[in-house]
């Protein structure tokens, strides 16, 4: 039977307690030397959790020396308890493995919460924000974010729009929404992790469609449309996690020709938008059809936790906040609060602009560190997306990067489907400082110069 590790009762990161989970199941006899444990896909899937949070386990598990993989087999418990280290190994010096935005002291965000957390309760005090409100946002709320949206998407408007707390519960609420389970949404062959955990809750049957340098392939798209009768479309066509890709006007005219001639609705994904402003969503193009989701949470901080769901109309708006208000009510309005008056007063423009110049120098020392190698980029984007060399299998790269201090995330966490790439993502932004970065970037450099004793599995 496959091994289910017990993490509730367990303390510490998720990925910590499946590993001590599984150092106790072997010193009780419930995991045997040479048992197979479950694929990280089927483990995943079974805890509810990300593929990431599985794979960071399974690499520390073996990295502890209780696991082995084996060539075209899976990973087994070690069949040698000698390098089985118990003390807990070490957090990684330098966590490149969430995709994080940098926070340049020109930003100022300490300075503008404390002002601006002042300002609200001078001007109305903390109460009015405490109690429950509209699910969505106030009329004023949603007319000062459809107002700043406009700059993306020219019809914007406060009657479309729902402010949810993140973009992962938009997602989330939408798949509830417009699926049943079973039924098929399509992405790009990688895609973001969270809709891939939204998918796996609701029941949702993601497929991939193949994808390019330039994002996903029309005709690919259509013939999916074709063949599967989705019940959305969902994607990032503007500095792709992933991939970094980012569609071209051009193919942005032909995907959403495609959407249009299969009558699809489709679920946009603008996380990194505001990082490239001049990249015309798709809402624009197809509105009628587009559930638009911009997040505070990659162009300023995602701590914030608020999102903004522009809807085809007005009615859609309205089940949409619906959804939010059966899942979790509302949002939290004194975030919400201080987000706005960041909107309407231009300090959430300053901040997202202090934050582009930051990605862009931390781009160009990537490109400096990593002059060797080839991987790609967006020049605002917080991360790259790299190649790994044939001499190295996804995991032992991990693996060995973890064991040098370094920690990122392999193509497996995005895959949609049975093609995994033989790549990396590696965030720029979520080192402290740029010279925090650069000392990681050399570890890097330095391990996609040498080379593993393993194949590849």
């Amino acid at each position: 039977m496959d091994w289910v590790p017990t993490i509730a009762e367990l303390s510490g990161p998720r990925y910590q307690r499946i590993v001590e989970a599984m150092e106790a199941d072997i010193a009780a006899g419930r995991l045997v030397r040479g048992q197979q444990l479950p694929t990280q896909r089927a483990l995943a899937r079974t805890l509810g959790i990300d593929l990431t949070t599985v794979t960071r386990a399974y690499a520390e598990a073996r990295q502890r020396g209780l696991t082995e993989a084996r060539v075209g087999r899976g990973t087994f418990v070690s069949e040698s308890m000698s390098q089985l280290r118990h003390a807990a190994a070490p957090q990684p010096q330098f966590d490149l493995s969430m995709n994080l935005p940098p926070q340049p002291l020109e930003a100022d965000l300490e300075g503008r919460i404390t002002r601006g957390i002042a300002a609200i309760q001078r001007e109305a005090g903390f109460s009015a924000h405490l109690n429950y409100r509209e699910p969505g946002g106030s009329e004023s709320e949603r007319d000062i974010a459809a107002q700043w949206l406009r700059t993306r998407i020219a019809d914007a408007r406060g009657d479309r729009l729902v402010i949810c707390p993140g973009t992962q519960n938009a997602l989330f609420n939408l798949l509830v929404a417009l699926t049943s389970p079973g039924d098929v949404v399509l992405t790009e062959a990688l895609t973001y992790p969270g809709i891939k955990a939204a998918a796996a809750h609701t029941g949702s049957r993601l497929v991939g469609v193949a994808m390019d340098k330039d994002g996903i392939l029309p005709d690919a798209l259509d013939a999916a449309c074709r063949r599967h009768a989705p019940k959305a479309v969902y994607l990032i066509p503007t500095i792709h996690n992933p991939t970094t890709a980012t569609m071209p006007p051009a193919r942005r005219k032909e995907v959403a020709a495609a959407l249009r001639a299969n009558d699809v609705l489709l679920i946009e994904d603008d996380a990194y938008g505001m990082l490239d402003p001049k990249a015309v969503p798709l809402a624009s193009l197809i509105p009628e059809r587009t559930y638009f989701a911009a997040s505070m949470s990659k162009c300023i901080a995602p701590g914030l936790r608020v999102s903004f769901l522009l809807a085809p109309d007005r009615r859609a708006a309205g089940f949409a906040a619906a959804a939010l208000r059966a899942s979790v009510q509302m949002p939290t309005f004194l975030t919400v609060a201080l987000v706005t008056r960041w909107l309407a007063d231009g300090s959430a423009d300053a901040v997202i602009a202090a934050i582009r110049d930051e990605t862009a120098a931390r781009q160009k020392l990537a490109a400096d560190v990593l002059a060797r190698h080839a991987f790609a980029r967006h020049p605002n984007g917080h991360h790259i997306w790299i190649p790994l060399p044939r001499s190295w299998s996804r995991t032992e790269f991990a693996s060995h990067l973890q064991s040098q201090g370094l920690a990122i995330v392999t193509a497996e966490a995005f895959s949609v489907g049975d093609s995994e790439p033989h790549a990396i993502r590696v965030s720029l932004g979520a080192a402290s400082s740029r010279s925090e970065l650069v000392r990681a970037l050399e570890i890097l450099s330095i391990a996609l110069k040498s080379s593993s004793r393993t194949r590849i599995v």
